[in-house]
């Protein structure tokens, strides 16, 4: 008895209850969830890209057509690693312009569009390096904005209970992405001759893929909050009642309509910024950069991805080759291919036990606290290991550990600094500019992304390569720092109720939002 009031008091168990005491309609509803997957589906390209540009530069065939001489030396593939983060930064930022004209069905298509015919560029650059680095620019400008619309989207039809549920599916299908391709890559140095097939087949095989996933979103949904954004209120209540399985009078979607509608109004009664092929952007930069509030807002997404990048996660998965030799991995191409494929598996799954598990069960502050450790703990490890192996001989144990503790980088990321981004990101911006902040701080997050791969080597180099691990770990502390004073917990929370969570101190968000989940218990109590 004890132990079942302790679990029906912990944050597990409050989600437990919450999934059960939501009407089934809502939760087990196909519609709502093939569109989530759907818009998920954008992750693919941006870890398709990570994945393959990392472990590439391995294949014989595309070592000898572009010049690349040792894929296991950072600076020689620098460039070719870092170069899509360009395109990346500029299409994020143009993104604004097109997701609130055309929608987020139409977005999708044609960010998925630009990056095929990246990809298809890539494929025919017969050996041209010039050719390739446009075609890695080109991919950038679909992958950018892929990565703003598709978080955004997913958020934006999500009902409150599962929200973080369904947004992590967009990281799952990141690192799914990632795992799939490596292991494309694995496949084709053990099986394709030393040619231009070898690398052709791993820029060609996912736009077939991606050429089904765009024409299934014929078949799946718009996001409501964006057709009520510009004036097509029928249209967003069928979209909703089709989203959440129940009919337009039931008190559940009736109250979210009004939330939506009235959070709306209150927004363009301020601002005034326009709505569908009108968008204006000057009220947008108005209430985007004038807005204490929304200020706050920025700074927090540009913060959480800095910190995201700081942490070295990515920075580990782009240049894994180089890395697993400096601890010791030996066996060559074929062996350093094999644990590329075991680590990107393995962050797909950990970023499944994140989703189910972690995000909204323990909550995004405690997911974001465990995470943030374990990846700490993990890089002080590799540097240590690092520094001791380049002045002499090192145990087996402690080889096999490094090796362990990259792993374990890769599950303190899925479940701490991989959330931040991508689930808080995308849940704090007010309808009125949830595109506009998206983009602004996607733009912010692949620019910076591109400056810490670019300076990855560079860094490798100056520190003598085990204090870039110990770099990682310093922002690791910070990061822990910055979620305890400013990441509020938002599960539970409706998208609406976020906005009040920017409105006190900066320093105490937390606790507004605790207070904010306790007024919500005691209207369901008054309510029953």
């Amino acid at each position: 008895m004890g132990l079942g009031n302790v679990f029906a008091r912990s944050t597990l168990g409050k989600y437990a209850k919450s999934i059960r005491s939501s009407p089934r309609e809502l939760i087990c509803n196909h519609r709502l969830l093939l569109t989530a997957a759907l818009y998920a589906m954008a992750g693919i390209p941006i870890t398709w890209d990570q994945g393959s540009s990392s472990v590439v530069p391995s294949l014989p065939g595309f070592a000898k057509a572009f010049g690349i001489t040792s894929a296991t030396n950072p600076t020689q593939v620098a460039n070719f690693v870092s170069l899509v983060y360009v395109g990346c930064c500029v299409g994020s930022m143009l993104s604004f312009f097109i997701n609130d004209r055309i929608g987020r069905l139409w977005s999708f298509r044609l960010y998925m569009t630009v990056w095929i015919i990246g990809q298809m560029m890539a494929t025919g650059s017969g050996g041209n390096i010039g050719v390739l680095y446009a075609a890695r620019i080109v991919s950038g400008l679909g992958i950018g904005p892929l990565t703003v619309t598709g978080p955004m989207s997913i958020v934006e039809i999500a009902p409150t209970e599962i929200r973080g549920l369904l947004a992590v599916w967009f990281s799952i299908a990141m690192l799914l992405s990632l795992t799939v391709a490596v292991f494309a890559v694995y496949a084709s140095f053990l099986h394709i001759a030393a040619g231009a097939l070898q690398y052709q087949v791993i820029f060609f095989a996912p736009t077939i893929a991606m050429a089904l996933v765009i024409l299934c979103s014929f078949f799946l949904y718009e996001s409501p909050r964006w057709l009520m954004l510009v004036g097509r209120r029928d249209e967003a209540v069928k979209t909703l009642v089709a989203l959440r399985g129940l009919p337009s009078d039931h008190p559940r979607v009736a109250g979210e309509i009004e939330d939506i509608s009235g959070q709306i109004a209150k927004e363009r009664g301020e601002f005034e910024p326009g709505s569908g092929s009108g968008i204006k952007l000057l009220p947008i930069l108005k209430e985007t950069f004038c807005v204490k509030a929304n200020l706050r807002r920025v700074f927090q997404a540009c913060l959480s991805y800095a910190l995201a990048q700081l942490s070295g996660a990515n920075s580990v998965t782009s240049y894994l080759v180089p890395i697993l030799n400096l601890i010791g991995v030996e066996g060559g191409t074929k062996n350093s291919l094999f644990y590329s494929g075991m680590y990107s598996m393995a962050k797909f799954w950990f970023t499944v036990i994140a989703s189910f598990f972690f995000i909204d069960a323990l909550g995004r502050r405690r997911s974001l606290f465990i995470g943030i450790t374990i990846q700490m703990i993990s890089d002080i490890y590799v540097g240590v290991f690092i520094k001791f192996r380049q002045e002499g001989p090192v145990s087996q144990s402690s080889s096999q550990a490094a090796l362990a503790a990259i792993f374990l980088h890769g599950f303190g990321y899925a479940v701490g600094l991989l959330v931040l981004p991508y689930v808080f990101g995308a849940e704090l911006w007010p309808n009125n500019i949830r595109s506009f902040g998206a983009a602004f701080s996607q733009a912010f997050h692949w620019i910076f992304f591109f400056g810490v791969n670019k300076g990855v080597p560079s860094l490798l180099i100056q520190t003598h390569n085990w204090g870039a691990f110990l770099f990682f770990a310093g922002w690791c502390f910070i990061s822990l720092f910055y979620v305890f004073f400013c990441v509020p917990e938002t599960a539970g929370l409706s998208m609406e109720k976020i906005d009040k969570l920017f409105e006190g101190r900066w320093w105490d968000a937390h606790r507004q939002a605790q207070k904010l989940k306790d007024e919500e218990l005691v209207l369901d109590s008054a309510t029953l």
